[in-house]
């Protein structure tokens, strides 16, 4: 069965991240600030040399998963979109995929292991309210899942 829960549409954040900022950690430190839980997160801009990103498990079949982690080379491109939800610590904790291009090369995966801005990052965060839900580690998989709670339709 489907978990899920119900919010509406709170404040909208534009943010532009500056050389060697890195993400996510400048957005949950910024959502912290202001107070937003849960959000829709967009990211447009340049990662720097050094980002990295979790690329896949070593084995898909083993649990909990080895991660393989790549690190770029390079300035890339990035476009990536994410969800923002309180971690186990209720802390804004981005979940944010994105993909990092530079010339014909492209990595696309999980931006949780850092990416660090290249001149700048364009994030568009917007913001949900009345949702009920946290991300809670999964000791099978290792992994923080999102859990909601199930309401009746």
């Amino acid at each position: 069965m489907v978990q899920y829960t119900e919010g509406q549409l709170g404040r909208v954040f534009l943010l532009r991240l500056e050389h060697g900022e890195p993400m996510p950690q400048s957005l949950e430190q910024f959502a912290a600030e202001k107070g937003v839980s849960f959000g829709l997160v967009v990211l447009v801009g340049g990662a720097d040399s050094g980002s990295r990103l979790v690329v896949g498990p070593e084995d898909g079949t083993v649990l909990p998963p080895v991660p393989m982690v790549r690190e770029l080379l390079g300035v890339h491109e990035v476009a990536g979109l994410g969800i923002l939800a309180p971690g186990e610590n209720g802390r804004p904790q981005l979940h944010m995929h994105a993909a990092c291009g530079r010339g014909q090369m492209t990595a696309a995966g999980c931006i949780r292991t850092g990416l660090i801005t290249w001149h700048v990052l364009e994030v568009l965060l917007i913001e949900v309210t009345g949702l009920v839900a946290a991300r809670r580690r999964d000791e099978a998989t290792g992994f923080s899942l999102l859990q909601c709670a199930m309401e009746e339709p």
